[in-house]
Formats: C-alpha cells, sequence, structure tokens
C-alpha cells in the first residue's frame, strides 16, 4: 500500500499514497451488516432529489431498471467503510453516492469477507466490488499471486483512489520498528487475503534469505481482529492501508492505543471491482467517477475525510501494475 503518514493479495487487495491525519469519530470493532437496498424507480433515470440523472442512459438495461448496484464490501475498514448507526459509511459509502446521482441508481452495500469478494462478483452475488481493493494485474488476470498460477478469469478496474501500506504497531512502539526489516522474527497479525499479507509473505521470504528469522504471520477474517491481537501485546505489529492505519492511531483508546511508524509501502491504485464480462457497467462507472471529479464532488468527499493526497484526476480502466 509507501509514503509517510494506507488494503489489499492474491484473491485480495491493498485497501494510499501520503495523507492528511484522519480525524473523523467511529468504533474500532465494528459488526453488521450493510443491507440498506432501495429499489429506487423502475426507469432509472432520476436521482434521490427527482433530477434527471445525466448518465442513467449508459447503465446496463437491467440494472437501470432495478434501480440498484449491489456493492460487496468488508464493511470494517474505517474511514474506507465501516457500520454506524446501522449504516455503511466511510470514503467508499460517500463515493457511491455521489456516482449513484449521476447514474440514477442507489449502491446497495452487502457486507462479506474480503477474500471471498471476488467470489461473490463472478457468481452474481455482486454487480461491483468497493472495498479499498488495490487494482493489479494479478487480480486483473485472475492469477494466485502465492502461486503464480491461474485461479480465474480475473476483473476490471475502475480506478478511483490511490493508497499504500503502512505499519501500525502499539503507542509508545516498545519493540522499536521502523521498518519492515524489523519484523524479521517477529510476530505481525493483519487480515486475510489482502496485499498486506502479501507485503508480509514477500518479506518474510526476504528475512530468511538474509540469514533472519521469518516472519511469524497471523491472519484474520477482518481487520479489527488483527488490531486487538495488536493492542493485546500478542503481536508487535499490524499492516494496513495508510488511511486506515492513521484512523485506528487516532480513535482507538483515544489516540493511546497506536501509531504509525515508517514510510508507506507499495502505493498503487485502488478499484471497482466489475466483471469482465459486464464493460458496459464498468464503462459507466468510469464515467460516473469522471463526471464527480470534473463537478467537484469528488474533491469534497475526500477533503471530508482528509484523504486529498489519495486523489486521482482521472478514473482509469486497469491501471494498477
Amino acid at each position: 500500500m509507501t509514503a509517510s503518514t494506507t488494503r489489499r493479495t492474491t484473491a485480495a487487495r491493498s485497501r494510499i499514497a501520503a495523507v492528511g491525519a484522519i480525524a473523523v469519530a467511529g468504533a474500532l470493532l465494528l459488526t453488521g451488516c450493510g443491507d440498506q437496498t432501495d429499489k429506487g424507480s423502475d426507469s432509472g433515470t432520476k436521482d434521490s432529489t427527482g433530477s434527471a440523472a445525466p448518465l442513467a442512459d449508459k447503465l446496463p438495461a437491467d440494472i437501470r431498471k432495478a434501480g440498484v448496484i449491489k456493492v460487496g464490501s468488508d464493511i470494517a475498514y474505517p474511514p474506507v467503510e465501516f457500520m454506524q448507526g446501522g449504516k455503511a459509511v466511510g470514503i467508499d459509502p460517500d463515493i457511491a453516492e455521489a456516482l449513484g446521482k449521476q447514474l440514477g441508481v442507489k449502491f446497495d452495500f452487502q457486507n462479506g469477507k474480503f477474500d471471498q469478494l471476488i467470489v461473490g462478483l463472478q457468481s452474481g452475488r455482486f454487480n461491483v466490488i468497493m472495498s479499498a481493493m488495490n487494482d493489479t494485474k494479478d487480480r486483473q488476470n485472475g492469477i494466485d499471486s502465492e502461486t503464480g498460477k491461474k485461479a480465474g478469469e480475473g476483473i476490471d478496474f475502475v480506478d478511483y483512489f490511490t493508497a499504500g501500506t503502512s505499519i501500525l504497531v502499539q503507542k509508545g512502539n516498545p519493540k522499536n520498528i521502523k521498518s519492515l526489516d524489523d519484523l524479521c522474527g517477529q510476530v505481525v497479525a493483519l487480515q486475510r487475503g489482502t496485499t498486506s499479507e502479501g507485503i508480509a509473505k514477500a518479506q518474510s521470504k526476504k528475512c530468511t534469505e538474509d540469514g533472519k528469522k521469518a516472519i511469524k504471520l497471523q491472519t484474520y477474517d477482518t481487520d479489527p481482529e488483527a488490531l486487538l491481537r495488536l493492542k493485546q501485546g500478542a503481536s508487535v505489529a499490524d499492516l494496513n492501508d495508510f488511511p486506515v492505519a492513521a484512523y485506528n492511531a487516532k480513535t482507538s483508546g483515544g489516540g493511546k492505543d497506536f501509531e504509525v511508524v515508517g514510510e508507506q509501502i507499495e502505493a498503487g491504485p485502488y478499484g471497482i471491482g466489475v466483471s469482465k464480462k459486464n464493460t458496459q457497467l464498468r464503462d459507466a462507472i468510469q464515467a460516473a467517477v469522471n463526471a464527480i471529479i470534473k463537478n467537484g464532488e469528488y474533491e469534497k468527499i475526500l477533503e471530508k475525510w482528509n484523504v486529498t493526497d489519495g486523489a486521482v484526476t482521472e478514473a482509469k480502466i486497469n491501471g494498477g501494475s
């Protein structure tokens, strides 16, 4: 996820380049589902205010008729997406709402495990993925990053943000962790199926090649589980997207639980995932992202969450490497 003060690997994500301090309220340990389905109008040509949606005709007919785009998301990743008052909130839901105004549909966030989101997309459970998922060539091509072998047909991405991975440690940095090299022989807790996991495994291999001990990885279904292990002192670090790491450093325990150390690692784009079979939907979303960049809504959302340094100037398709 590399700069200074942002997820996801193989069947995965890195959920940002240097971004400002995160200072928004929300709980660290989150539960629940983001089922907020609103069927909208049959025509799908008007937004929630009743105004004509300028890009509605770009959508596939079935989605335009339903008035809903079903979004697969791991809604436990503040400030990108998290539950608050029974509703999905954060950077991604705010961007999705702005896209919905352009397209004349509602974006219905549905909760799921991160490492199962691509499967859900390809099976038709979701229309798109918005979950701080890194756009990578392996995901585009359906390659298992660990084995290098074909594992599926891959998906397309509409890139809408930039992020890097950060190292989160206990407040006061008791183990004096400054970089990935300091994690050799240490216990590291993180979320399963993320780009962070891939970074940790690559670093562990480097450790052994350098004659040091491998990293002892502990992986969990959700990031809050990994953060709890770090808070308890059962691990020395958690690898996380910078905005998420900074958010938790700012909010957990009133700012007394964690801190971010070192530089961001491997900054790259977040992408909205779309099936390769649905190029019309992909292109409609790309047009909508470009529209909110042009009209200023995009910038206002990033300002709200203090992540303007992660902004892109245009929505590229499959721009990740």
